[in-house]
């Protein structure tokens, strides 16, 4: 005779098995596209001696594309980002559920810190100076998120060692008044040069919002609605950022920089859908990835930031643009 379950077993039974199928998705995800040894070794490519554009290649390794052409470091990692006196490479670490390491490096590349904390890389940056470091990962699990992704930002102050492994502590306040909800995600950090204010993502009730943070207040206020992925240009004075512009699955997203003076919106030259986080290669450029010729491969282009001129690709095989001015 075969037993039968009660209905809230059944229940029970058929969430449990999609968070066990989810969980695997996103292990062999991972696992998928880790392809390259450990996460750091040893190369002459530093910050100092290689200024430039650096990239993930399509083997994971971390590239400087300078006058003379490609220079790989030894650094495997899934998301990358160097500023002032250092960078960050995030990478993963095998098992189920998966994990990264945040792995903050100075200017020769060498490790000086690492956090492991779950869920899978999605965004890193360095404020200007080098000082503050920041990550978001993808995370499963959240009883609001109905079986999809939910996110974790964290900030790590180098030069305190204070580490706060996820920011939806923040007091936040949307339409001038407190707000608390359980289904608050921040993603996508970015600092100013003083290392203290910062802009981010929130995402609630189906909406998403530009948010202005202040570090040492931990407090953050919402800018405007439909702004995701923001990036602070080196002049602190605009944000570049995907804004959707369709509610359907297909190319929901559209570049734009948005002066934070005006709060004047500009609409960028390239028309397909960005899904990352633009990097800033000066005050008048941006760099961001876009889906490549082979399936699951990505190329890193550049456009304007005023809404002029046009695309231009930068790297093929390549993801996780960040520029290195050097020193």
């Amino acid at each position: 005779m075969t037993p039968t379950l009660s209905p809230r077993a059944r229940v029970g039974a058929v969430s449990l098995a999609a968070v066990v199928l989810a969980t695997f998705a996103v292990v062999y995800t991972v696992r998928a596209a880790d392809r390259g040894g450990p996460a750091t070794g040893s190369s002459h490519v530093t910050l100092d001696n290689t200024p430039g554009l650096y990239v993930r290649t399509a083997d994971g390794k971390v590239a400087a594309l300078s006058k003379g052409g490609a220079r790989e470091t030894a650094l495997s990692c899934r998301r990358f980002y160097a500023s002032g006196t250092g960078a960050v490479c995030l990478t993963t670490k095998p098992g189920i559920p998966p994990r990264t390491q945040a792995i903050v490096l100075d200017r020769s590349l060498r490790p000086r810190r690492t956090v492991t904390f779950g869920g899978t890389p999605n965004r890193a940056r360095v404020s200007p100076s080098g000082r503050m470091v920041s990550w978001t990962v993808f995370v499963t699990g959240d009883s609001y998120s109905g079986g999809s992704f939910s996110t974790r930002s964290g900030i790590l102050d180098t030069r305190t060692g204070y580490l706060v492994k996820n920011v939806e502590t923040l007091q936040l306040t949307l339409d001038g008044r407190r707000y608390a909800a359980s289904d608050v995600n921040f993603w996508g950090i970015t600092f100013a040069r003083d290392d203290n204010r910062f802009y981010a993502t929130v995402a609630t009730r189906g909406r998403t919002y530009l948010v202005e943070g202040d570090f040492k207040a931990w407090t953050a206020r919402a800018l405007r609605e439909n702004v995701e992925c923001p990036s602070l240009s080196p002049d602190g004075t605009r944000v570049a950022y995907k804004k959707r512009v369709r509610d359907s699955g297909s190319d929901p997203w559209r570049l734009h920089v948005l002066d934070l003076k005006t709060l004047r919106d500009t609409e960028l030259a390239e028309t397909r859908s960005v899904d990352d986080q633009a990097a800033w290669l000066d005050d008048g450029t941006v760099a961001y990835a876009l889906p490549g010729r082979a399936r699951g491969s990505s190329d890193v282009w550049s456009v304007p930031a005023d809404g002029t001129g046009e695309p231009v690709r930068r790297a093929r095989d390549a993801s996780s643009p960040s520029m290195n001015a050097g020193r």
